[in-house]
């Protein structure tokens, strides 16, 4: 019996395109585009937070309150996010997300009161979840396996560019607009990026390429649901393993302006110039991190990820000792390094390991445990500063640890072919 092949492991010709004639390129340019309009939001909270204490006049607990409430509703909609998209397909979903959560972004800068703004921040992260699983199904259906660590660190390279960008477009905004006018302008991007999603982003159909899968994973006895997923060691670890990496990277971008302004004394201005440096480190980690992922064993890279799990903890160590602000955007640049390439490992390596008809699922069990970090992790350093009576040191002994829990977690974690070696 011939073998089918998937018109995704094809190489770029008239037949990798899609009905509407959009390349697989164009449409991982959109998803990009997509994920540096949500990473600039949550973002410039952090910088908005600075004024905003100041207006409702709040305390560093009630300030992480404000950050983590965007992740209380978006963390505990990871899961139904990724089911739908499996559901309805990640195209829907995407313009579906990208049109509500514009119309938060917006209502953010109306906000009139404290409660007012946690309400819109959680509803915020409701509308915003799905994005990242559904973006990882598209990615699984449109890319063939061997290009798929280059599609994600692509892709996720938006966080990175808006690491750099958004400290100096937030700091900007702020001093000459005002936090308020910030978000409106932010809301009303999305209406662009709507325009662009509902006119480009098309896929191309595939139903013998999602045949053939359908096929495999009955004949390899692969996951078709969410609850066989979970039935997976190693699923829970990726699980584990994102919560433990995106304490350091929420704890970092959310609480690092206000670290540089108390304990350093910096402008908010000087802040976002200063940034781009740690930023364009991340981009660089993020897109060479695919690569490498694409070319190296599962077990080689989960070797390199473990180092660089403990690397983050000495330097996030010695970002809190250093005596001057250079030395401290040294260290962070080289832990923004590190992080990125641990940021890109995640969903890569699920993509590798799952097949694309539950991606969407795969993907939401994943960014579930990332956000639930982010909902944790902001609130958390808060209380730690005010316990400390305004000092960053517990808070910094926080980030370090779960940089060590992420080691373990890393050393642990196995792919199905190693799973399957050892069986036999």
């Amino acid at each position: 019996m011939a073998t089918k092949v998937a018109a995704a492991d094809l190489p770029d010709d008239p037949a990798s395109k899609s009905s509407a004639g959009v390349s697989r390129w164009v449409i991982l340019a959109l998803i990009f585009l997509g994920w540096c309009l949500g990473n600039m939001d949550r973002m410039s909270m952090s910088f908005a937070a600075v004024p905003i204490a100041k207006e409702f006049n709040l305390s560093a607990s009630l300030i992480g309150l404000i950050l983590s409430s965007f992740f209380i509703g978006y963390a505990f909609m990871q899961i139904p996010g990724g089911l739908l998209a499996d559901r309805f397909g990640s195209r829907k979903v995407l313009l579906v997300i990208v049109f509500v959560w514009s119309v938060f972004t917006g209502l953010t800068g109306a906000a009139w009161s404290l409660a007012a703004l946690l309400v819109i921040r959680v509803l915020f992260g409701i509308s915003e979840a799905g994005f990242s699983p559904s973006s990882m199904k598209m990615i699984s259906e449109t890319f063939p396996k061997k290009e798929t660590g280059r599609a994600i660190s692509i892709w996720l390279m938006a966080s990175g560019l808006m690491t750099m960008l958004t400290p100096l477009l937030a700091g900007t905004m702020i001093t000459n607009l005002g936090w308020r006018s910030m978000f409106y302008l932010i809301g009303a991007l999305g209406v662009v990026v709507i325009i662009l999603y509902w006119v480009f982003l098309k896929p191309r159909p595939a139903p013998q390429e999602t045949e053939t899968v359908q096929a495999a994973s009955a004949a390899k006895a692969e996951p078709r649901n969410i609850g066989e997923l979970l039935k997976m060691p190693m699923m829970w670890n990726i699980i584990i393993v994102s919560f433990g990496i995106y304490v350091l990277s929420w704890g970092l971008n959310t609480w690092i302006p206000s670290y540089l302004v108390r304990a350093r004394h910096l402008s908010l201005m000087s802040i976002g110039w200063l940034q781009i440096i740690p930023g364009v480190g991340m981009m660089a980690s993020m897109y060479y991190g695919g690569i490498f992922l694409d070319k190296l064993k599962p077990t080689l890279y989960k070797a390199i990820a473990v180092i660089f799990s403990a690397l983050c903890a000495i330097f996030l160590y010695l970002m809190y000792v250093c005596p001057t602000v250079s030395l401290f955007i040294v260290y962070q640049t080289i832990v923004y390094l590190l992080l990125g390439s641990l940021i890109v490992f995640m969903p890569a390596f699920l993509v590798k390991q799952v097949p694309s008809n539950v991606m969407g699922s795969a993907g939401s069990l994943s960014t579930f445990g990332s956000q639930l970090a982010g909902l944790v992790t902001p609130f958390v350093i808060g209380v730690l500063v005010d316990a400390f009576h305004g000092s960053f040191i517990a808070a910094f002994g926080f980030m370090i640890v779960f940089a060590i829990v992420s080691m373990v977690c890393f050393a642990l974690l196995k792919g199905r072919e190693e799973v399957k070696a050892k069986a036999s």
